[in-house]
């Protein structure tokens, strides 16, 4: 029981402070789970993060059920769940009559753009540790490329892009 607290309480931490949206989360996630609490090491982290673009819902859900179900089987996964969302809910419940009452508002405005470029500043942070850690190799900065490449000269869906990054691991790293 006291496991599970630990991690909804975790979770919780995550979701006042992820403003921004699941990318925005994992440089938090990552610091609480895999440097502070060890729940999880680094290579499971990045794991989680392809896992989560592959699948359904926000990546910050994705993430915290997973590392929850990893700690303590499916209540884990019902706690981190319930913990990442908890905050998030209660604010928009109370920010949704707000922001349509001071919609107009221009310290609301100025204070929403302030935030825009701290968030890309996370996303970029961990961009960047994710890619001092996965680019270790030849194989890996060879797929890299030639995804950036397709990405930036077509609008691949994502789908698409995960199918040609699955096929090009076959191809580079063997059946």
């Amino acid at each position: 029981m006291k496991l599970l607290i630990e991690i909804f309480l975790s979770f919780l931490k995550i979701g006042a402070f992820g403003f921004g949206g699941g990318y925005a989360m994992l440089p938090l996630i990552q610091k609480e789970i895999v440097e502070n609490k060890h729940w999880i090491d680094f290579q499971t982290f990045k794991d989680i993060i392809g896992i989560s673009q592959m699948t359904p819902g926000p990546i910050a859900i994705n993430s915290a059920t997973f590392v929850g179900f990893n700690v303590s089987g499916v209540l884990g996964s019902v706690a981190g769940t319930l913990g990442v969302i908890t905050i998030s809910f209660i604010l928009v419940t109370i920010a949704t009559h707000y922001l349509i009452k001071f919609k107009e508002s221009k310290i609301l405005k100025s204070a929403l753009m302030g935030m825009r470029p701290a968030l890309i500043g996370l996303i970029i942070s961990v961009f960047i540790q994710l890619g001092k850690q996965s680019y270790t190799e030849v194989k890996a900065i060879i797929i890299g490329l030639i995804i950036g490449a397709l990405l930036f000269s077509n609008k691949l869906h994502p789908i698409i892009v995960i199918i040609i990054s699955a096929l090009l691991g076959i191809i580079f790293y063997g059946i």
